[in-house]
């Protein structure tokens, strides 16, 4: 019995082909609901053209782990497993993607092992994969792990062809096809010298998708309305955290505008883009130890919130300080081989070795406020509720980034 083929068109990439095993697991509701997931949560509201769902996202994450494990001659069985788990290395993510994660007390990697193994996708895979290697492959581990989930990743290159693509910010755009053809499998990926451009490419394209996607300062002030309203659902008991892989997008947003109070105002604002406004940033590189305001926990910033809430009399809920989340940059560890000897490509590469640094320029400590109360922070201090680094007081005389209105 031949095999049928099947292709699907995708958006990026063109055909992708698909085998039946593949098709079974797209075709089975758990996976279906990933039409229903956007990728970049609430980006919309910033870039209208950010609709693309965690479903094309898991399809392209596939064709490209596919590309690599033909880079790495693998055997058609491990090809089979590394396509497989890279279709599902998602699967049990929560709507609104990675909005919603922030709200809950564990990785959406902790549904993803679940859905693997306690859904009907158990009993589709089982057929002819051992579940626990697809596991092992989407937390990056074992010797496929890297493809799928390392430094220089099929996640990650699809998410920024994709991203970029949808939001129309070219930055994103990388030559994964050369990345790929220069990659090979030792303990980790390493990459060929030849391909250490194109891995700068990806990894400057990554630095600026974060100020100007991910983090946006729109994007921040969105996400922290919609898991404050979250969070509120959760600790009333109204959705229960363990059953996130159940909802889709539009299940949460139906719980939001059928709920009483917070939440169903909150949905009300981000519908009619209705949102926070920024009264006061501080750039991380203006203090001396940026690093240490990573290390302000939760429990500090809510309590900052609740004080300045009393002393601008404002409800709490409506105060919010957030600092920028920013990624560890793993690829800076991606190794490079030169005549036979390992680097790190921080060592190779100038211009990694210098985001390594720039990394902290951007992100900043942010308080939102709603529009109609902005009024009361002329003449705000946020040192005064919150212990803050040293400022650096020569950067900061220097540039004055508060005056600039372009932040």
């Amino acid at each position: 019995m031949g095999m049928k083929k099947k292709f699907i068109r995708d958006s990026v990439y063109g055909d992708i082909r698909l085998n039946e095993i593949e098709v079974e697991v797209m075709d089975n509701p758990q996976f279906q609901r990933l039409r229903r997931i956007k990728q970049l949560g609430l980006i919309s509201l910033i870039y209208p053209g950010a609709n693309h769902t965690r479903f094309e996202h898991s399809i392209g994450t596939m064709h490209i782990a596919s590309k690599l494990a033909d880079k790495l001659d693998l055997n058609q069985d491990d090809k089979e497993l590394v396509r497989i788990s890279a279709l599902l290395h998602d699967i049990g993510h929560g709507p609104f993607s990675h909005v919603s994660e922030g709200v809950l007390s564990f990785p959406h990697e902790e549904l993803t092992k679940y859905v693997i193994k306690n859904t009907a996708i158990r009993d589709i895979v089982e057929k002819k994969f051992d579940i626990n290697k697809i596991i092992e492959i989407i937390n990056g581990e074992g010797k496929f792990g890297p493809i799928v989930s390392g430094e220089l990743d099929a996640d990650r290159m699809d998410y920024l062809l994709r991203d970029s693509h949808y939001t129309g910010v070219a930055y994103g755009i990388i030559d994964y096809e050369r990345i790929i053809s220069n990659i090979n499998l030792n303990k980790h990926l390493s990459l060929d010298i030849k391909g250490v451009q194109a891995a700068e490419g990806a990894l400057v394209s990554r630095y600026f998708m974060y100020p100007s996607v991910y983090q946006h300062h729109t994007t921040r002030i969105v996400n922290s309305m919609f898991r404050r309203g979250l969070k509120k659902l959760i600790d009333s008991g109204v959705i229960n955290e363990n059953d996130m892989y159940k909802y889709d997008d539009a299940d949460i947003i139906g719980i939001f505008r059928n709920s009483e109070g917070y939440p169903k105002e909150i949905m009300e604002r981000l519908d009619n883009r209705n949102i926070f406004k920024r009264v006061k940033t501080i750039r991380l590189d203006n203090f001396k130890t940026p690093e240490k305001l990573y290390k302000i926990k939760n429990k500090e910033l809510r309590k900052a919130e609740e004080e300045i809430a009393m002393d601008y009399d404002i409800d709490k809920d409506y105060v919010i300080l957030n600092i920028a989340e920013y990624p560890r940059f793993d690829e800076m560890k991606t190794e490079v081989s030169v005549d036979g000897k390992l680097y790190p490509l921080t060592e190779i590469s100038n211009i990694i070795a210098a985001l390594s640094k720039a990394r902290f320029n951007i992100p900043d400590i942010s308080l939102y406020v709603p529009e109609e109360e902005k009024s009361k922070f002329k003449k705000f201090k946020m040192e005064h509720y919150l212990d803050l680094p040293e400022i650096d007081k020569e950067k900061y005389h220097s540039i004055h980034y508060d005056q600039l209105k372009l932040f």
